[in-house]
């Protein structure tokens, strides 16, 4: 869904690079309290990279599905797998062009693909009805995981703030009202895919 709503196909599928086992995830990092996270190594051939989604958050989904009917119930579990197809998406993407990407910018796109791919699916499962209370359910009703570090908590809550923000105007400019416009939508969410964190920073 990502690589067809940015027109930014990568060759590599996630599955191959997908970590379940939590057992597995402790013998590369300190801290394993988290659903999703991925690990990344610079080699002198590339990148070694591996996402871990927990097989809990997995298994959820599979019981609850959400691409038949997102709602309240897998919203957050929907998220957290998202969160980490995106990492992925955008990390193999930029490194096949030699593009450096920073943490906050790797976590502000998270933010806003959560936001669009949720929007696409609410849309198509509610016969083109927008929904409005999205925005809030992403950006505004969360908390942040205890026990982060301050330098982490802070890039989360900056990644939070630029990608409402961001989205908000989306909704405003191209969602809202009687002039809908998904083709405009959906290239602006492509410019900004294509943007560095500099220029994604500095949007208003």
């Amino acid at each position: 869904m990502l690589s067809r709503l940015y027109d930014a196909p990568i060759d590599f599928d996630i599955y191959d690079f997908l970590v379940t086992d939590r057992q597995h995830l402790r013998s590369y990092v300190e801290d394993d309290h988290t659903d999703e996270q991925v690990l990344v190594q610079e080699t002198e051939n590339g990148v070694d990279i591996g996402v871990f989604i927990d097989e809990r958050v997995l298994r959820r989904l599979d019981e609850v599905n959400p691409l038949q009917s997102l709602n309240a119930e897998n919203l957050a579990d929907y998220c957290t797998a998202l969160e980490g197809v995106s990492h992925f998406q955008y990390l193999v993407w930029n490194v096949a062009r030699r593009r450096p990407v920073s943490l906050l910018e790797l976590e502000v796109q998270a933010e806003v693909d959560k936001y669009a791919a949720a929007t696409l699916l609410l849309t198509s499962q509610r016969a083109g009805r927008f929904p409005a209370e999205l925005h809030g359910s992403l950006f505004h009703r969360i908390a942040f995981a205890p026990g982060l570090q301050q330098e982490s908590l802070q890039r989360y809550q900056e990644a939070n703030r630029q990608a409402a923000r961001f989205c908000r105007r989306l909704d405003e400019k191209f969602l809202k009202g009687r002039r809908v416009r998904p083709e405009q939508w959906v290239a602006e969410l492509r410019r900004f895919y294509r943007f560095g964190q500099r220029e994604k920073m500095a949007l208003e």
